[in-house]
């Protein structure tokens, strides 16, 4: 019978065995199949910001114009030497050319006929006026004037008209209203050029064949742009390159994250090893912590891909620092493992350890399961791979290492665990009955000072650093070309195209007079190349009633300033003709619209189109006068990205302190129904006075708090309450030795703080935040938890039995 029972625990230790290597096999193969293929990092800065436009319309513009800016890039070549400056884009732009990488490279720009333009209008022109033409004719200026002004001062610009088309010259005023200018630059050779005092920049454009987020794109940009720059130095030396693009904050992102997670990872990984090497001295025992932590760690992965399909940077480098909480719970099995010494069984281990663990494991996942309920997309992803990280970490403790760790242990850190016996009795005695009331009431006092300094600071900025290199050649090139890159824009929209036309056209009225007192520089409008039909109309009308009111007259006017009967009979013909107002979808098939087609967003719903104005050098004054101009407009929506996140962060940072009082409360009451009232003040107070502390140390420092300080103190609730719940369930458990059970709280503690610790060091500044928090209120947490056997009746100034 005992034979045939030993047999039964064989295979069933190798059936659990083989169904965990085929978990991890499982799970490994599927992030391996994810990560072979397109690369599943977002390095979209923001894709980790949450929706933040009650209108769906004016977050699918965010996206649009994201989309249309992110696969551009430019780069701005400078020299003391013009010609030597223009020789040396040209190389430039040859050698990305020919590189693959950028597609459309624009150092020369192609030749273009410019009557292209007047073709395009012509056909339309009797409803196309200038506002100074406009006004002129609504006033009764004498037609033979500007006839004469037509005849004698042509104009000499490249969208010059034909005569016989435009005798009065008002389609070629209105092309010249075209926004078609580059900024500060001038077309010279067929490049745009700008000089500087001594100094001459060229414009070079490109485009990308992918997504700027790919990193097979960021790659082969990167190589290219390298490759070409280097030759640049080499044959131009003294000509200065710089950039700017989506592809290149992406790449450098990219690359700075997976450096942080080697970092933190090895840094972490090795920190573990060896701390669990000088306390448990048993390689096996480091292995098959690492092996549990691994299982945690790779089914995090496969889920988080699995559910949202894309892993963000965030979650990325979070993931690495997880590894100090995941191998907590074996190293708390361990600890039974070594204290048991002859006496281990394996399975009586996993179920004296199981209370400890599922208390910690629940307190854990409360706090994530608080950052899953935060519309914050990055963050929903690093709940998710935690939650499952740490949930399959903990599986595996109580049901892998049971099979893994089956014969006793041949030695113990005796010594160890005695030290630490006399260092808890010791530190328990000095925190227990009113001392214990006297520390805490000093932790508060030393608190206070801390609570009434902290300042608050929600901008989106502060949490997303960028490349300062990059940020500042991106500032020369927009000082060098006049471009504007602000984030701020309207959406308008209306039930069919010419509604937004109309709408478009009183909110760029309505702007003329922040570019008057310039609050603006002026704005980027889709009606500045397609007025509306009802303009159109309402010009026509004003040629009508006084141009062609007298056809007699006009062809009398035009016949004594030289122009031939069947030219005029022409022109009158095409004005009875020509009745069709420009459309749209006109501007759209014609090349003059492809730079600025980001402008019209089109049918963006049933029933529902819309376009973009983007105001241009708009002052940090301005932003509030133009989101309530936005408000007196109907149909228009004035997106400050940036502005709405940051007020967003401050919203939800308030609620993350209802949110921290309320899941205190409700880990209270866990604690309470675990261990009565009293044993739940003691256990719960080391982690409210580690909260309290924690965000005192952030006023005395002056540092602002922001929503990922306070969502990172939910953590220190749902980890830092494990310390004293490790401490009360292992003094309680019978035959247990006082030190071991310390050494591994300790133990546990260490490693976090090592994993959330290097988090600190984050160049992500939400990362940063996020492991500063964790680990003051993870240092105090565990430096208070021998408050919690305040409650327990087992004696702790007895020496630790030695081990076996």
């Amino acid at each position: 019978m005992m034979l045939y029972e030993a047999r039964v625990s064989v295979r069933s230790t190798w059936a659990v065995r083989l169904a965990w290597l085929l978990l991890a096999l499982a799970a490994g193969a599927y992030c391996a199949m994810r990560f072979a293929g397109p690369s599943p990092l977002q390095t979209n800065l923001l894709a980790l910001l949450p929706p933040t436009e009650a209108d769906p319309v004016a977050e699918r513009a965010v996206d649009s114009l994201a989309s249309a800016m992110g696969d551009r890039t430019v780069f701005l070549v400078t020299g003391n030497d013009p010609e030597k400056t223009r020789a040396a884009a040209r190389a430039f732009g040859t050698s990305l050319a020919q590189s693959g990488a950028l597609r459309n490279v624009l150092a020369e720009l192609p030749p273009f006929d410019l009557s292209q333009i007047a073709r395009l209008y012509a056909p339309h022109r009797f409803g196309l006026l200038s506002a100074d033409d406009g006004a002129s004719l609504a006033s009764g200026a004498d037609l033979s004037d500007a006839l004469a002004r037509r005849l004698y001062a042509p104009m000499r610009g490249g969208l010059a008209t034909r005569l016989a088309d435009d005798p009065f010259g008002w389609l070629e005023h209105f092309l010249a209203t075209l926004p078609l200018s580059a900024g500060n630059l001038d077309l010279e050779d067929n490049m745009l050029v700008m000089h500087r005092g001594a100094s001459t920049s060229v414009l070079v454009n490109a485009t990308l064949p992918a997504s700027a987020y790919e990193s097979a794109t960021q790659h082969a940009v990167r190589d290219a742009v390298t490759r070409a720059e280097g030759e640049l130095r080499r044959s131009y030396p003294g000509v200065t390159l710089a950039r700017t693009g989506a592809v290149f904050y992406a790449d450098v992102a990219r690359r700075s994250a997976e450096r942080e997670v080697h970092v933190i990872g090895a840094v972490s990984a090795v920190g573990i090893a060896l701390l669990m090497l000088w306390v448990f001295r048993s390689p096996r025992l480091i292995v098959l912590g690492f092996a549990s932590t691994a299982i945690g760690i790779v089914c995090a992965l496969a889920a988080t891909l699995l559910v949202f399909g894309k892993l963000h940077l965030l979650t990325l480098v979070f993931g690495a620092s997880l590894i100090g909480e995941a191998v907590d719970y074996s190293i708390q099995y361990f600890v039974v493992y070594l204290s048991a010494g002859r006496r281990w069984h394996a399975r009586r281990g996993a179920r004296a350890v199981r209370p400890a663990l599922t208390v910690a494991l629940a307190t854990s996942l409360f706090g994530y399961a608080i950052l899953a309920g935060v519309p914050f997309p990055a963050l929903r992803q690093i709940a998710c791979f935690a939650i499952v990280g740490i949930g399959a970490a903990f599986a595996s403790v109580l049901w892998l290492l049971p099979a893994l760790l089956v014969e006793p242990a041949k030695r113990a850190p005796a010594r160890l665990f005695q030290r630490a016996g006399r260092l808890l009795a010791r530190w328990s005695a000095a925190l227990r009955g009113r001392r214990a009331m006297i520390v805490a009431v000093l932790v508060v006092a030393v608190s206070v000072p801390g609570w009434l300094r902290a300042t608050s600071d929600d901008d989106v900025h502060l949490l997303i650093q960028r490349d300062a290199s990059l940020v500042s050649q991106e500032d020369a090139i927009r000082q060098a070309t006049g471009f504007d890159g602000g984030s701020q824009f309207f959406v308008v929209k209306g039930a069919n195209d010419e509604a937004v036309l109309e709408r478009t056209e009183a909110l760029v009225a309505r702007l003329d007079a922040f570019v008057a007192d310039g609050r603006l520089k002026g704005a980027q409008a889709v009606t500045s190349f397609v007025p509306s039909a009802r303009t159109q109309a309402e010009n026509r009308a004003l040629l009508d009633r006084h141009v062609f009111a007298d056809p007699d007259a006009l062809r009398a006017l035009m016949s004594k300033a030289g122009f031939r009967d069947e030219v005029a009979g022409a022109y009158f013909a095409a004005h009875a003709r020509d009745t069709r107002p420009l459309t749209i979808d006109d501007w759209l098939r014609a090349p003059i619209s492809q730079p600025y087609r980001h402008l019209w967003l089109g049918n963006v719903q049933p029933g529902v189109s819309a376009a973009v104005v983007l105001p241009t050098g708009a002052a940090e004054r301005a932003l509030p006068a133009l989101a309530s101009l936005a408000a007196t407009l109907p149909g228009v929506t004035f997106v400050d990205k940036a502005g709405s996140v940051s007020k967003l962060f401050g919203a939800y940072r308030f609620d993350a302190s209802l949110w921290l009082a309320g899941a205190l409360v409700v880990v209270f009451a866990s604690l309470a129904w675990q261990y009565g009232l009293r044993g739940a003040v003691a256990t719960a107070a080391p982690v409210a006075l580690a909260v309290g502390a924690a965000l005192a140390g952030f006023g005395y420092a002056n540092v602002p708090l922001n929503l990922f300080n306070w969502l990172a103190l939910m953590l220190v609730l749902g980890v830092g309450s494990n310390y004293a719940v490790f401490l009360r369930e292992g003094c309680a458990r019978e035959g247990a030795q006082l030190g071991a059970v310390w050494t591994g709280v300790l133990l546990s503690a260490a490693t976090t703080l090592l994993s959330f610790g290097m988090l600190a060091l984050s160049s992500m500044p939400a990362l940063a935040s996020f492991g500063a928090t964790l680990a003051a209120g993870i240092a105090v947490a565990v430096v208070l938890a021998p408050m919690g056997l305040n409650a327990t009746r087992r004696p702790l100034d007895a020496s630790p039995e030695e081990t076996r």
